[in-house]
């Protein structure tokens, strides 16, 4: 479903999708007997999201290096254990 909504937004929805992707994998996750929960936002990552892209574009491409780790910390810290 992410990738469809991707590309038929030409990647404007890719929040979206990610975030999607990210709930359902991180809320079905059990560590030790504990639950996991995502709360971040398509509408929180959207604003990171664009600074990101044109970080990219005004350095060449080469900001998109940095772009997974900065997205992989966005998603650690809004994750959260229940119980």
């Amino acid at each position: 479903m992410g990738f469809l909504v991707t590309v038929f937004t030409l990647g404007i929805c890719y929040p979206w999708a990610l975030t999607m992707i990210y709930g359902w994998r991180i809320n079905h996750t059990v560590v030790d007997g504990h639950r996991m929960q995502f709360s971040g936002t398509a509408l929180g990552l959207f604003g990171s999201w664009i600074k990101w892209l044109l970080l990219s574009i005004i350095t060449i491409g080469i900001y998109s290096f940095w772009v997974r780790i900065k997205l992989e910390n966005w998603r650690v810290s809004h994750t959260i254990f229940v119980n």
